[in-house]
């Protein structure tokens, strides 16, 4: 576009884009950015002041682990993986300490396609509101749920019924284009536009990428895309429980993304080497990405699979000699 969005950089698409992505997760406004990694960190950054405590899930994305180290914030707190009994310690011990308190998560963590209970936290979240003066926010970074979580791809908060007040996803995953976006109230919104750096100082996405991408969420949302959702969804369903068959380590879920937990690098390395000399694109994961002992492969699988796909995946897996 040539241009910030607040001098000439902002054109049709740009618009038409944040409305339908507003109204697809049926919010009041919408601002998109240029990838979604700068919507968090533009998000946190702005919205903590020196009056406000975060509190993150361990494993939070590393964009948000950023965000908290440039964030001015009174203190930052972290809480065990998923675990709601220890968020709500730490949300009990930060009552008369700030204004307002920020909860953070990610709404799919994405090394093991494991979902927040967006529900159980917002449930949580509402028993002690009335102990900060400006409440407490839940901020979900839903990137990896979008467009593939819940039976319209409306991702975490359409599994658990339940809205975050602040919602940040990416075009660049089942949208397959540039971007990243944060959907809200408009006053946040409005104030974002106002205050946020990581948006107001940098060019969006190109209109053309924009219009692409609006393409993509409108299919998304049409019978089409639904059915290209249950589909997918059969076809994790079918993957999964072919590796738990072969005596393969997984965790059983919905998300697309399916780990095979291997536990050891050399094997990890081993296993990666024999998928691809079969044709099979996967990607070990071992550390420092993941602590030792939880190296993996990260699968990942999509609309486009077909059961032959996923059958001969379980084939060349029942052939890796284990011993």
């Amino acid at each position: 576009p040539g241009a910030v969005r607040f001098i000439s950089g902002t054109y049709r698409p740009h618009v038409e884009l944040e409305q339908k992505l507003a109204a697809f997760h049926g919010r009041e406004d919408c601002l998109m950015t240029s990838s979604a990694y700068t919507a968090i960190m533009g998000a946190i950054v702005t919205l903590a002041t020196t009056d406000t405590i975060i509190i993150s899930d361990e494993l939070n994305h590393n964009c948000i682990i950023n965000a908290m180290k440039l964030a001015r914030f009174k203190e930052k707190k972290v809480y065990r993986h998923l675990d709601m009994d220890d968020l709500e310690r730490q949300i009990t011990g930060s009552i008369g300490q700030c204004r307002t308190l920020l909860v953070v998560t990610d709404g799919v963590f994405s090394m093991r396609g494991i979902s927040a209970p967006v529900d159980k936290i917002m449930e949580i979240i509402a028993g002690y509101n009335n102990h900060f003066a400006r409440d407490i926010v839940l901020l979900v970074d839903d990137s990896h749920g979008v467009g593939a979580l819940g039976p319209t791809g409306r991702g975490t908060e359409e599994v658990f019924a339940a809205q975050a007040d602040i919602l940040v996803g990416t075009l660049g995953k089942a949208f397959g284009v540039n971007g990243g976006y944060i959907v809200s109230t408009r006053p946040i919104i409005t104030y974002l536009r106002e205050k946020n750096p990581l948006y107001i100082f940098t060019n969006p996405i190109t209109p053309p990428e924009a219009a692409a991408a609006l393409k993509a969420v409108e299919i998304a949302d049409s019978d089409e895309g639904r059915a290209r959702m249950r589909h997918m969804h059969e076809m994790t369903a079918r993957f999964t429980q072919g590796l738990l068959r072969l005596g393969y380590e997984t965790i059983v879920s919905e998300h697309p993304v399916t780990p095979l937990l291997v536990r050891d690098t050399e094997k990890t390395n081993r296993l990666v080497r024999h998928l691809q000399e079969n044709g099979i694109l996967a990607t070990g994961i071992n550390y420092p990405i993941v602590p030792k002992g939880d190296e993996l492969i990260r699968f990942q699988v999509c609309a486009d699979h077909t059961p032959y796909d996923i059958d001969y995946v379980l084939s060349v897996l029942a052939s890796f000699p284990r011993d």
